[in-house]
């Protein structure tokens, strides 16, 4: 037991590595926008790829084992591990990695070493869905990004009610995500050991869990802790590297990304379509990373393409390209290493009929005595495999040779070109750093400067407005005190009937309202009115050109909230002469008829 979980350690190890990085193609725009938590989706991603795992993972699987059946325990751990080493690799050199061409690729670099036929039908059907998974992936992402916004422009949902509603997306729709990647991806993690590790079916109930679907349940758990133990800082660090997402577009990526990889991964669809006559799906393991990259860029075409980073695509489609050859050639040294050092089978093809049959012939003309003394069995049966494993390594060394030339072609490129840019940019950045850290310091001393500021200001404010109303209140009281006065006056003249007391009534009336036109404070109100609201008047007079001063003086009055019986006492003119101005000033405003007058100009 303990020697068959050693071997099945680099599998787990691939397992893991998936979970930490592919998580966040699902829930990785979710928590790093804050819209779910990190518990939630670790909870939510870790059960839906399980299932996905355990239910529907047999499909791509049986498309992977026609590439090639690895046939031995020794062989599944050591391709497994150089799949697993190529992402690790792949991933330190900020190079854009596939863990499903990292597994094809290792099983290629197998066939070559071990001389077994690579099925270039299945190889092509695995390729096609390499460039159609994300062709795909970006068609759904535009349609369904046409019918978000179209959904979104005839629903118009709260601002509270659409943040609840994406969030509840991103949660379900994550969890579709989860469970197609398990689906789809667990062939990557232990396909390569379904054929040399065999469990008893195990009984649960009404669920019967066959040996292979026990494999993918222990790959499954190590995706899941994948997610759970290292995916949060992949997560939270998930940026707008292609394009820049709103979160809109990204619930339709996830959901792009996870239609996909359910369509390529259920035999049950594929099944449905052949028997009404249509051609099958490609059960084939396709990368996550590469649909939701199609996704974005069929979203960022349907706007246009300015916004899509075509620099980054380009160094994607080169880390596409670079990810086989790399696995292939490590599990090619591996296998010869476990092989030659370690002495373990790893599943060399066994002897042609031809071969045999030519062998044959060769010993049956010897003489009884020669095959005696001078060929032992042992050592013609040593003789017959040796053209087939120096046929196999001349082969396989030929290969190697190629792909080592193409490797180190791309990796100095990107070697030498990253190499050039740090040593040019390393000093930059480090004086960019230390400029950017004393701007932001400067900005937030400038910033509590002006807050200061902004509350001595607002103080100000509010105490001069303070100080108008109180101006206003007084002239109005005054106002008031003035008229019930003179009706005092009008009433004590009607009862008496002196010629010249009354006369002399009149003249006290007639003072009262020369003093009134003459008044000190109404003009110092004034003045003070037009001094604090000047930047109110000059926005009115940029609004409407033709307004008069009388009328922006009445707005004013109108922004302090003051009734028409106080504009009126203040502007010394009668209440219905104020009314009559109002519905002026509404007509030049081209105010509604149900829209408040004076709200609207507090609010302008």
């Amino acid at each position: 037991m303990i020697t068959l979980l050693f071997f099945l350690s680099s599998g787990l190890f691939l397992g893991w590595s998936l979970g930490a990085n592919d998580a966040a193609n699902i829930f990785g725009t979710a928590v790093g926008s804050r819209m779910v938590k990190f518990r939630q989706a670790a909870l939510i991603g870790s059960i839906f790829v399980i299932l996905g795992a355990v239910i529907q993972g047999a499909g791509a699987n049986a498309t992977l084992g026609k590439l090639g059946s690895v046939s031995t325990l020794a062989a599944a751990f050591t391709v497994a591990l150089s799949a697993a080493a190529t992402v690790y690799w792949m991933t330190r050199l900020k190079l854009p990695v596939s863990t499903s061409q990292a597994i094809v690729g290792a099983i290629i670099g197998w066939n070559l070493y071990t001389n077994n036929q690579t099925d270039l039908h299945t190889l092509t059907k695995i390729v096609t869905t390499w460039i159609s998974g994300p062709i795909l992936g970006g068609i759904f992402a535009a349609l369904l990004y046409l019918l978000t916004k179209k959904i979104l422009k005839r629903v118009r949902f709260h601002l509270f009610y659409r943040d609840l509603s994406i969030r509840l997306g991103l949660i379900i729709i994550g969890g579709f995500g989860a469970y197609s990647l398990g689906a789809n991806n667990i062939a990557n993690v232990m396909g390569v050991f379904t054929t040399s590790v065999q469990f008893p079916a195990i009984h649960i109930g009404f669920i019967t869990l066959s040996s292979t679907q026990q494999l993918f349940a222990i790959g499954g758990v190590a995706i899941a802790i994948g997610i759970i133990t290292y995916s949060k800082r992949v997560m939270e660090t998930v940026g707008n590297t292609l394009m820049p997402l709103t979160s809109e577009a990204a619930l339709v990526v996830v959901l792009s990304q996870a239609l996909v990889l359910f369509i390529f991964s259920s035999q049950s669809l594929s099944n449905a379509l052949t028997s009404i006559g249509l051609p099958p799906i490609p059960l084939v393991p396709v990368s996550s990373s590469q649909i939701v990259i199609g996704s974005i860029i069929g979203i960022g075409l349907l706007k246009g393409g300015k916004q899509i980073k075509y620099k980054v695509l380009g160094q994607i489609s080169l880390g596409w390209i670079a990810t086989p050859v790399i696995a292939g050639i490590v599990a090619f040294f591996m296998l010869f290493f476990i092989h030659n050092v370690f002495k373990q089978e790893v599943g060399f093809k066994t002897i042609t009929q031809s071969k045999q049959a030519t062998h044959q012939t060769v010993s049956d003309s010897l003489t009884h005595a020669e095959k005696v003394t001078s060929f032992p069995k042992k050592r013609v049966v040593q003789t017959e495999q040796n053209p087939s494993v120096q046929s196999s390594f001349s082969y396989g060394w030929m290969m190697g040779l190629i792909l080592v030339v193409v490797l180190m072609g791309v990796v100095y490129y990107f070697l030498l070109r990253e190499k050039k840019q740090n040593a040019f940019g390393k000093e930059k950045v480090e004086e960019l750093e230390n400029y950017i850290a004393l701007k932001e310091k400067s900005l937030e001393q400038e910033m509590e400067r002006y807050q200061e500021e902004q509350q001595n200001v607002d103080k100000e404010l509010k105490y001069r407005q303070n100080e108008m109303v109180n101006m206003a209140m007084n002239i109005i009281r005054k106002y008031e005190i003035v008229g019930q006065i003179k009706d005092d006056i009008n009433r004590i003249k009607k009862e008496i009937h002196d010629g010249e007391a009354r006369q002399a009534l009149n003249k006290v009336i007639l003072k009262i309202n020369q003093n009134l036109l003459l008044d000190r404070d109404r003009e110092s109100f004034q003045m003070h009115l037009e001094e604090h609201n000047s930047n109110f008047m000059h926005r009115l007079s940029e609004a409407y050109p033709g307004m008069t001063e009388n009328e922006k003086r009445l707005a004013t009055l109108l922004r302090m909230n003051l009734s028409s019986k106080e504009i009126a006492s203040i502007l010394n003119i009668s209440p219905k002469s104020v009314e009559m101005n109002r519905y002026r000033l509404r007509k030049k405003l081209q105010i509604p008829p149900k829209e408040n007058l004076t709200q609207f100009i507090r609010k302008f």
